[in-house]
């Protein structure tokens, strides 16, 4: 909490950082609210998810266990939220693009709150101008890997496929694809994690799937990979997905 003249105000950014913490200049994470769901095709209200992922940061304590560190000493920026393109999908991804390019060009490690799965597309190619190396750890209930969905390449089912024509990918958590993104695995040998895997709890994958992936990693994560039973709240719903110590197992074999 911080304070302006005798008044107290909850900033409106992740955590609530006052401004001595979460200033751009001293700042060496910033995180674009991108609130975005125009191409989802069953529940509507990812663009809800920035807001309420902001919004329930304000409970969180700063200092986290596992780091045993202050994140916020890190020093971490909240962009105002990024307004949608409504040329379609494809601007939309290129606006994205820019304004994560904005960033990266300053140095600055780059966070995205979503909104659909698609705004990483766009996300990706900004972070490959500056780390061309890079490889993208794809969690998602689905594999996102149709060319062309409701007539458009640029949406939330055709995600992970314009992710892989650009640089090296491995799906995780996959449990619902259709046949022609099985087809597209198999001709294109891509990493693919099935879930739930076939006996154990998955953490026995986790080096397999490091394997994959080079020194460079850039995490998207669509919260359907969890199973619902711990996250309901998601476009698509599947049953079987990870429970949040395979889900931070793996984030934590990446870091």
């Amino acid at each position: 909490m911080s304070e302006t003249g005798s008044f107290p105000w909850i900033p409106g950014n992740f955590l609530a950082l006052p401004p001595d913490q979460s200033d751009l200049d001293g700042a060496g994470v910033v995180l674009i609210p991108v609130p975005y769901d125009s191409t989802t095709s069953f529940r509507s209200g990812a663009r809800e998810g920035p807001g309420a992922i902001i919004e329930a940061s304000y409970g969180l304590e700063d200092y986290d266990c596992e780091l045993d560190s202050d994140v916020s000493l890190v020093g971490i920026h909240t962009t105002p939220a990024l307004e949608p393109h409504m040329g379609g999908p494809a601007a939309m991804v290129q606006r994205v693009r820019q304004a994560v390019g904005a960033y990266t060009g300053k140095g600055k490690l780059v966070g995205v709150l979503g909104g659909e799965h698609s705004i990483a597309t766009g996300s990706v190619q900004a972070h490959l101008e500056s780390h061309p190396d890079l490889s993208v750890l794809y969690l998602d209930a689905h594999a996102d890997l149709r060319d062309s969905y409701m007539g458009t390449p640029w949406g939330h089912a055709s995600g992970a496929r314009r992710i892989h024509e650009m640089c090296p990918l491995v799906l995780v958590g996959v449990r619902s694809l259709a046949l022609e993104e099985r087809d597209y695995i198999r001709s294109a040998s891509l990493p693919t994690f099935f879930w739930p895997p076939p006996g154990g709890d998955g953490t026995s994958m986790i080096g397999e799937i490091l394997d994959h992936l080079g020194s460079t990693v850039y995490i998207s994560v669509d919260l359907d990979v969890l199973d619902p039973s711990m996250m309901s709240a998601v476009g698509t719903p599947e049953p079987g997905g990870m429970d949040w110590y395979q889900l931070t197992a793996l984030l934590n074999g990446v870091a």
